[in-house]
């Protein structure tokens, strides 16, 4: 039988990520993850300096970054835009991201979305047994990448009882490749809300 409490608490959905720059697959799976997980909303946290990525491919500022995401979810009452990971000290782990969340939204239940991709790597992550006390998982298939839960089961114990997975179109986006067209004097109309293009536009970025 349902627990009462558990069906009465926030739902909220973690998508951290560079957004560099934010896509429409992004808005997609947010919003798949949000009606199938029932989540109260979805919080955008873009990335400071993400330990995984070599610094030269985050290509626009912090600042940028932020204000597209903004930008891009400002129509869908669902979304929000959490400033956590830019505003505290490295290193950005997603554990630590994690526990300042939860200290921020007492009693919400954390679910933290990613792709069968991070799931496939999440043991080389900083603490992942420790992740997933504080967290549930949304994990979206990508294209190809089919983890062996087996073998995730056997490093990281319960993982399977924290797992849901997410039946998301096959959205086949990728930031790099957007700001590869943009520098190439490519049109990305239609892979980016139009206002993150205009954005794009009026501040210059990703050109040259």
């Amino acid at each position: 039988m349902p627990d009462p409490a558990r069906a009465s608490a926030e739902r909220l959905g973690v998508f951290g990520g560079t957004f560099d720059p934010p896509h429409l697959g992004h808005l997609i799976l947010a919003e798949t993850a949000a009606d199938c997980l029932a989540l109260s909303r979805v919080l955008f946290v873009p990335a400071a300096d993400p330990p995984h990525k070599r610094s030269a491919a985050v290509r626009a500022s912090a600042e940028h970054r932020l204000a597209m995401t903004a930008l891009a979810i400002a129509d869908n009452p669902r979304f929000a835009l959490s400033r956590l990971d830019m505003d505290r000290p490295g290193p950005h782990y997603t554990v630590d991201m994690l526990r300042l969340l939860r200290e921020q939204h007492p009693g919400a239940e954390l679910y933290l979305l990613l792709g069968s991709d991070s799931l496939r790597d999440l043991p080389t992550w900083s603490r992942p047994a420790e992740l997933l006390t504080l967290a549930r998982l949304g994990v979206m298939h990508r294209p190809h990448i089919e983890p062996d839960l087996d073998a995730l089961e056997a490093v990281l114990p319960g993982l399977r009882d924290r797992l849901h997975w997410i039946p998301a179109p096959p959205v086949d986006l990728a930031s790099s490749a957007i700001a590869d067209l943009v520098s190439a004097g490519r049109s990305i109309r239609y892979l980016v809300p139009d206002r993150v293009l205009d954005y794009i536009t009026a501040h210059g970025l990703y050109r040259g």
